[in-house]
């Protein structure tokens, strides 16, 4: 491992931060933070702490001495100063003499010395700092440490590779015990350089942010050349000659691991998926042993609450025997359920106060010939889940080539799976309508698409955005997230479409809802019409909606949850327009063709509904065809836009808010809502 100190950046930040009013010490603090926070291999995801000793001033204006340590929500990644909120030293010191304080009480006291009472809160070990003498400390989750010290001899490991250089402090949780333990042990060796907490990381300290840190890079250098000696490989599993693609075998685990289904409501609470896979990954889930090695349980005690205990272990899947593998899936998840509700009752009997189950499924899949999938609420969480089984994976295949892995006992993760302290990390908002969906838009990089497109985002769907212009497609994207997908696809290719489908199912696990927009409009009068004009518009305006809706029911019915279709038909598909047959008899088409779904899928729970929206701007109806149908009717280009019961145009945005409503109407099928201020001849019903 490198270091990535640099004194000239250094400087900058200390610089640029005094132009702040922030102070040298807490400025190289969040420099070093930053540099710990930005190598995977020392935090991941809201991760381990750092703090400085310093003086601030309180309200007086008089210096205090104080303690800045990351704060509750913070990533060291790209922390900030306000991250690293800063408490009264002194009276974090005293608290040393207590025999006991509750977890309760020590969140209280360190808020109530907050320097900042809008401050979030200090970090669970803001007392293990603060017991420590030194001006700068650094904890990380090293894969490296972790992979030395999660073994059945782990210390010992550890003291021969460090010796009197490191002090050793058996395995507490985080929290007032731990801090007394920690300075227990430093007070008997004040000469180390930094501590190893076998099975949960390790610390460095110093008077200055640079040797802290560098400090941290030695030993971590040291334990990754430690482990490169003597190694054993991995002995490998047999495997089926033909594995099937990720795209065939999402879907089934999607719906596999949903947590949450209520038939009568008609909704399912799904899981994002996020799906990973390299040589290292491969080596580790096709290993022989990986039933015994994987369900040992997690490398540190802080990634059980992203990841629970174990991952989810499901078979080879071979491509010729899907449904086979399917009824095997679904087994491996039912005694994954019935062995997280043991586990539960076995801990929560000897626990006081009780605590309340959370939900039993998986939150990281192993599949043997693939790779793994991490999951989620959303596809942020299926990441960090992703990136902490990875993580796992190295740590556990680097303890299992040098001796075996042995982590922290399954009481110990109970009580920190179940610690309020690691729970409140994870929020508690309320879920949007259509979070944990998956919404395909075609045609989403302009117009009517890209704002709906736009609007399912705001309502917690994640979305992936289709369309043949794929610059148009990353810039709609780009306008929403960075996780929402921009995929180029021309929706009149079969092959296309099927293609698009399957990304969209590798890079979120599955489809929910699809927003069939694509189109465009020829003009002419039917009798006089080009064929080939008119068989070009039925390939866009019609079988293309049908390549969409079938490639997004061949996911639907794979994963089992349901879904919706929405189709964008037009008013033209009721009330045809003049010398505008080309356009309207496919539209026509497409409105019987939202019918023919929702009769032949009503079954298996997929709703099709369509949108009849008129004369919307959009790269559809260009000025220059808001010109031409303006003429052909005899009016003023206001006058046409705003030609409808209620005299006023329509927008794109407007058209959006009904495909949101039709993607949460779940008692709604073979629907259709007219988006128009109001045209009589084109109403329905």
């Amino acid at each position: 491992m490198q270091s990535r100190w640099s004194d000239a950046e250094a400087q900058d930040y200390v610089k640029r931060y005094a132009e702040k009013g922030v102070n040298e010490d807490l400025a190289l603090r969040t420099y070093t933070t930053r540099l710990l926070g930005g190598d995977p291999k020392l935090v991941l995801h809201g991760g381990g702490n750092t703090s400085v000793k310093t003086t601030a001033k309180d309200q007086l204006g008089e210096d205090v001495e104080v303690l800045h340590i990351k704060g509750s929500g913070w990533d060291m990644g790209n922390i900030e100063p306000e991250g690293l909120p800063a408490v009264r030293l002194s009276e974090m010191r005293r608290l040393r003499a207590l025999d006991k304080l509750s977890d309760e009480d020590m969140v209280n006291f360190q808020r109530i010395n907050l320097l900042n009472a809008s401050a979030p809160n200090p970090s669970v070990e803001t007392l293990l700092h603060a017991f420590l003498p030194h001006k700068f400390v650094d904890h990380t989750h090293s894969t490296a440490v972790l992979a030395l010290t999660d073994q059945p001899e782990g210390e010992a490991l550890a003291r021969a590779l460090y010796g009197d250089r490191m002090a050793y402090v058996p395995y507490f949780i985080p929290g007032f015990t731990l801090a007394k333990a920690v300075a227990d042990v430093f007070d008997k060796n004040r000469n180390v350089e930094g501590l190893i907490l076998p099975r949960h990381g390790i610390f460095t300290f110093a008077e200055d942010a640079k040797t802290a840190y560098e400090k941290m890079i030695e030993f971590v250098t040291m334990a990754e050349e430690r482990l490169k000696q003597n190694r054993k490989p991995l002995k490998q599993a047999e495997l089926p000659k033909h594995l099937a693609r990720v795209a065939d075998i999402a879907p089934i685990l999607r719906g596999a691991v949903a947590i949450e289904r209520n038939e009568a409501a008609g909704t399912v609470k799904r899981q994002i998926l996020c799906f990973r896979s390299n040589p290292e990954i491969l080596n580790y889930v096709n290993g022989a042993e990986l039933s015994r090695y994987s369900q040992i349980g997690v490398v540190t005690p802080d990634h059980t609450i992203r990841t629970k205990n174990y991952p989810l272990v499901v078979p080879a899947p071979d491509a010729h025997k899907l449904d086979e593998w399917k009824k095997a899936v679904e087994a491996a998840v039912a005694k994954y359920v019935a062995g997280y509700h043991a586990y539960f009752a076995r801990h929560n009997a000897n626990s006081n106060p009780k605590k309340k189950e959370l939900d039993p499924l998986p939150r990281v899949i192993l599949v043997p010939g693939v790779g793994l999938f991490g999951c989620g609420a959303s596809a942020k969480d299926a990441a960090i889940a992703a990136d902490i089984a990875e993580n796992t994976v190295e740590v556990i295949a680097n303890a299992e080539g040098i001796a075996s892995y042995q982590p922290i006992g399954e009481a110990d993760m109970f009580e920190v799976e179940y610690w309020s302290l690691e729970q409140a990390k994870l929020g508690k908002g309320a879920e949007k309508v259509l979070a944990r969906q998956v919404c395909v838009v075609t045609g989403g990089g302009s117009g009517i698409g890209a704002a709906t497109a736009k609007a399912m985002a705001a309502e917690g769907a994640e979305v992936a955005v289709l369309d043949r212009d794929h610059d148009m497609a990353v810039k709609a994207a780009k306008a929403i997230h960075k996780h929402a997908l921009a995929i180029p696809c021309d929706v009149t290719d079969p092959a296309a479409v099927k293609s698009a489908f399957d990304k969209v199912v590798e890079a979120f696990g599955g489809v929910d809802i699809v927003v069939s927009n694509a189109g465009a409009a020829w003009q002419g009068k039917i009798g006089e019409v080009d064929g080939e004009v008119l068989r070009k518009s039925f390939e866009l305006n019609f079988f293309a909606h049908q390549a969409v809706a079938q490639a997004a029911v061949h996911v639907m019915k794979a994963q089992g949850t349901g879904g919706c279709l929405l189709f964008n038909t037009s008013k033209q598909a009721v009330n045809p327009g003049k010398d505008f047959g080309p356009y309207g008899l496919p539209k026509a088409s497409t409105l019987f063709l939202m019918k023919q779904y929702a009769l032949d899928y009503g079954k298996d729970g997929i709703r099709s509904n369509a949108v009849n929206a008129d004369r919307i701007r959009s790269g559809l109806l260009t000025d220059e065809m808001v010109a031409q149908r303006a003429k052909a009717r005899g009016l003023s280009e206001k006058d046409y836009m705003g030609g409808n019961l209620l005299g006023r145009e329509v927008y794109a945005s407007e058209v959006a808010e009904a495909f949101v409503y039709l993607a949460h109407a779940e008692k709604t099928t073979a629907g259709v809502i007219t988006v128009d201020g109001g045209n009589i001849e084109a109403s329905l019903r």
